[in-house]
């Protein structure tokens, strides 16, 4: 919903604007939706980097969820992502 409502909003899908929302959740103490919408950027054709990964696992660290941050930063390993 977020990005439909970005779209509508004219507001540019991007990483930084991604990362924003993502940080806002974990803020929020919300990482449940934190990392759904980390998940949802591939689709939404939004470059995961490490801005967006960064707050995804800052998230996970909020919740206390620390085998998804460690399986984050194995996949952004993996990915080759620039740390």
């Amino acid at each position: 919903q977020l990005f439909h409502e970005m779209a509508e909003s004219r507001v540019e899908r991007s990483s930084i604007t991604c990362s924003a929302a993502v940080s806002a959740c974990e803020k929020g103490g919300q990482w449940v939706q934190a990392l759904k919408l980390f998940r949802e950027l591939t689709v939404n054709r939004v470059e995961r980097n490490t801005i967006t990964y960064n707050a995804a696992v800052s998230a996970c660290e909020k919740g206390q969820q620390w085998v998804c941050a460690l399986q984050l930063f194995r996949e952004m390993t993996n990915m080759r992502v620039e740390r």
